[in-house]
C-alpha cells in the first residue's frame, strides 16, 4: 500500500522500514536505496553510528538525518559522520521530497535552523581560553576534582567551580568528559601535555 504522499510522488519508493539503526544498516545493504531517512536516537545502534558503519562497509546511500534533535551536540556528530543533510521532524512535506531529491543528487540539505546554527559557529568561534582556564582544564584532563585542581593552583574551590563553567559554556558542553573531548578535538589539550 502507498503512504499518501507516494501517490503524487510516483518517483519514489519505500524500500523498507527499520526499527533501530542495526537494521537501517542491514536494509541499506540488501537494498541498496539512494537516500535513507535517519533519525538519530534509535536502539541497539544510533543514527550517527549507523552513519558510521554504512560507510565503512561502502553502503553509497546518501543518508538525511530526520530528528527532533536539532542543537550543536546533536547536529555535528551526525554531519561529521558522513550525512548529506539533516531536518527536523517539523519539516513540511514538500520540504521534505525537495530534500530527498537533493540529497540523492549528493547535495547537501539542512534545515534553515540548523544551517543558522552551523553558521554561527563559523562566524563566531568559541571564546578562547583564558590562561588559567587552561591550567583548570589540563587539571581536568588529569582527573583532578575541583578541591585537587584548587589546592595545585593555589585559589578557592569555587574559584575553580567558576572556571569550570566558563569552560563549559566556552566549548558548548555540559561535563567533563565532553570537556576534554572537545578540548582535544580542537587542539586545546594534546597527548603531550603533562
Amino acid at each position: 500500500m502507498l503512504e499518501p504522499w507516494q501517490s503524487s510522488t510516483p518517483d519514489f519508493e519505500v524500500l523498507g522500514e527499520a526499527g533501530d539503526g542495526a537494521q537501517a544498516v542491514e536494509l541499506a545493504r540488501a537494498l541498496n536505496p539512494d537516500v535513507i531517512l535517519m533519525d538519530l536516537r534509535m536502539p541497539r545502534m544510533d543514527g550517527v553510528a549507523a552513519i558510521k558503519e554504512l560507510a565503512r562497509l561502502g553502503v553509497a546511500a546518501r543518508v538525511l538525518i530526520l530528528t527532533t534533535y536539532g542543537t550543536d551536540r546533536d547536529v555535528l556528530p551526525a554531519v561529521e559522520a558522513g550525512a548529506t543533510g539533516y531536518l527536523l521532524k517539523d519539516t513540511g512535506r514538500d520540504e521534505l521530497i525537495r530534500a530527498v531529491r537533493t540529497a540523492a543528487r549528493g547535495e547537501a540539505v539542512l534545515s534553515p535552523s540548523v544551517a543558522t546554527r552551523l553558521l554561527g559557529q563559523v562566524r563566531a568561534p568559541a571564546d578562547p581560553l583564558s590562561a588559567r582556564e587552561l591550567e583548570v582544564l589540563h587539571l581536568i584532563a588529569e582527573g583532578a576534582t575541583n578541591r585537587e585542581a584548587a589546592a595545585r593552583l593555589f585559589i578557592s574551590e569555587a574559584t575553580v567551580k567558576s572556571h569550570v563553567l566558563h569552560i563549559y559554556t566556552k566549548l558548548g558542553v555540559n561535563d567533563r568528559a565532553a570537556a576534554v573531548a572537545v578540548a582535544f578535538r580542537r587542539g586545546l589539550l594534546t597527548l603531550d601535555d603533562g
